[in-house]
């Protein structure tokens, strides 16, 4: 008998080939089966009616031969498993005991992946990575492993011929390895746990090594002195930096200083896209990432710099669902981001494009291409590519001297099957995710990390404020649960408050995406995408029109928003005119926003704005910057 046959599900088997072969493979299963025979060894073979004959020996599908033309895994050999597992009459052995890929051995992981990936993966557990574990359950039998660089599946218990990774052939071999070892971790302290995430390896470590000790020291330079008295010498300083974080694999602080560094050259060529707000944004990041891996209960490193990143891993034949579409102005560049679901690693990436051309919007980008597919049936289709290549922070390109190999279809909006990472179909479950985050200045830095597609029960509200040019909608999931879809007008997308309303007052919504966040108690949701029947709607593309709204009148104004957005636009000011630069009556603007602060009830805020005002000194700074900041992400309109 072969077990590792009769486990494989036509799923696992289009994991390891595509579901097209199956399909085929099923359909001429149907309509004439092979004849069977299996050797002493267990090797099974099969003679097709239209004359090949395909072989399968223990180890894997790989291991298979057939006498047909095609190269690689052919529907003959799909058919030849699916032929013995019609033929079996064994008892089924789903019943077994339950099985953990934590049980594989170090010798049987360096017979397969070889010694070479061995100290690779050995190096990694060394520095210390994060991965999430999910065990088998009656929903998904898969036990899988999600990496930073690969989500490993593991399709048949006890046999590691039949493990899939997304990652390319030879790119990732040592994901095997760190997913066994994630779940030998999972085993011993969460052994009761069908999901959980999981520090393996590593250890704190005293300082904090000289790629990011640079870039502190960069970030101190740039607070002193100030965007405004920074020279075009200071190029060098960012470039040198940046080399000493690629060279340490320090991830996250490396897309820190290029954001820092694209505000500086934005302030310095008269970019419209600066921002002081966001220059003092990262430079806080930095010291945020320094100090947890750094003080005595340290953060494990790989979590918090990015050390387990590859910087770019390529993927295997890859399907991606399209989510929508964002198109965002900054200064006169126009920005498309697509946002890709793959459900093989259970994660959303982005594809970014940028035109600078200030008279184009969403209608008119919708037509531009990307390779040979325009933006708009690339943001509304299913993609099909051996072309991708994702990068550590979950953007994703198309090789371009691959881009033939990459094909586009329609989407259906055919959401219901996606992983639970991505569908949050329980919007409950959902607000405690994201009450369980880290703070944002420690996440790890993955763009589409809090993307997510909500089924929608019902629209029980649609409102629309003048003022604000926002569009408000209380949805409902299938347990009654609200959450609120929230979109602003822009004039790079002028359709997408028309599309969003007669998309939601049309009553066939069945799923928004979008990027949630968790505000006064309640889900909100940015949404870039709306399946409405078998139609995916991408907001951001349409052409205005004219919708009737509600009018909700205008908003109160938010004396807590106001209050602390006052007084971090005022360290924001510090940050772009430079501590060494503040002009006389800086302290005395400080005060009163501490005071107004202190008299909404903020005190802790208040008091940390004050012992800045006092020593005006770069760590007083950091802690009033960061109290501030966290405390605007928690209470964001």
């Amino acid at each position: 008998m072969r077990p590792d046959l009769l486990a494989l599900t036509p799923d696992s088997l289009a994991a390891l080939t595509n579901k097209g072969l199956v399909k085929r493979a099923t359909r001429e299963l149907d309509a004439a089966a092979p004849a069977l025979r299996t050797d002493p060894d267990g090797t099974v073979h099969g003679d097709f009616p239209d004359g090949p004959t395909a072989s399968l020996p223990a180890g894997g599908l790989d291991g298979g031969r057939c006498t047909c033309a095609a190269t690689g895994v052919c529907r003959h050999l799909i058919g030849l498993v699916l032929a013995y597992q019609r033929a079996d009459q064994s008892p089924d052995v789903a019943a077994d005991l339950p099985w953990s890929p934590g049980q594989v051995t170090d010798d049987e992981l360096t017979a397969r992946i070889g010694a070479r990936s061995m100290a690779a993966a050995r190096r990694a557990e060394k520095a210390g990575y994060t991965a999430r574990v999910r065990r088998a359950n009656a929903a998904d039998p898969v036990p899988q492993v999600e990496l930073a660089t690969a989500t490993v599946r593991f399709l048949v218990p006890g046999d590691l011929g039949f493990v899939h990774t997304d990652a390319a052939d030879g790119s990732r071999d040592d994901a095997l390895a760190l997913a066994v070892w994630a779940f030998r971790a999972a085993d011993e302290r969460h052994p009761g746990l069908d999901d959980v995430r999981i520090d393996v390896g590593g250890a704190p470590e005293e300082g904090a090594g000289p790629g990011l000790e640079r870039a502190l020291g960069l970030a101190a330079t740039v607070l002193r002195e100030g965007a405004t008295h920074l020279g075009a010498g200071f190029e060098a300083v960012v470039a040198d930096t940046r080399r000493h974080l690629d060279e340490a694999g320090l991830r996250w602080p490396l897309l820190a200083v290029d954001d820092l560094a694209d505000q500086l050259a934005a302030y310095h060529g008269r970019g419209a896209h600066y921002r002081p707000e966001l220059l003092a944004s990262h430079l806080a990041e930095l010291h945020a990432r320094h100090r947890a891996v750094t003080r005595p209960d340290a953060t494990l490193r790989s979590s918090v710099l990015g050390t387990a990143e590859a910087a770019e891993t390529p993927l295997r034949r890859a399907r991606l669902d399209a989510l929508g579409c964002r198109i965002r102005a900054i200064g006169g560049r126009r920005i498309a981001e697509v946002y890709l679901a793959h459900a093989a690693s259970a994660g959303v990436f982005v594809l970014r494009r940028h035109w600078d051309d200030e008279e184009a919007d969403g209608p008119a980008l919708a037509r531009r291409r990307i390779g040979a597919t325009p933006l708009a049936a690339l943001a509304a289709g299913n993609l099909v590519t051996e072309s991708a290549v994702r990068s550590a922070s979950r953007t994703v390109r198309l090789a371009a001297g691959r881009i033939a190999k990459t094909t586009v279809s329609p989407s259906r909006g055919l959401w219901d099957d996606l992983p639970s990472s991505i569908l949050a179909a329980d919007v409950a479950a959902l607000a405690r995710e994201l009450d369980a985050l880290p703070p944002r200045p420690i996440r790890p830095r993955i763009e589409a990390e809090l993307v997510r597609v909500i089924p929608v029960a019902g629209v029980e509200s649609i409102a629309y404020t003048p003022g604000d040019q926002r569009l408000d909608a209380v949805i409902a999931d299938h347990a009654g649960t609200p959450a609120t879809i929230a979109a602003v007008h822009t004039a790079a997308a002028p359709g997408r408050l028309d599309a969003l309303a007669a998309a939601l007052t049309g009553g066939h919504v069945r799923f928004v995406s979008g990027v949630v966040r968790r505000t006064a108690g309640t889900v909100v949701v940015e949404p870039i995408g709306l399946v409405a029947g078998d139609q995916l709607i991408v907001p951001d593309l349409r052409e205005p029109a004219a919708v009737g709204l509600a009018d909700a009148g205008e908003a109160a104004a938010d004396p807590l928003t106001a209050a602390l957005t006052e007084a971090r636009d005022l360290l924001a000011e510090a940050a772009h005119r430079g501590l060494n630069h503040l002009p006389p009556t800086y302290g005395a603007r400080l005060t009163t926003a501490a005071e107004r602060l202190a008299a909404i009830g903020l005190r802790r805020i208040a008091g940390d704005v004050m012992a800045f005002a006092a020593a005006r000194t770069e760590d007083a700074w950091v802690d009033a910057y960061l109290r501030l900041e966290l405390a605007l992400d928690l209470i964001s309109p």
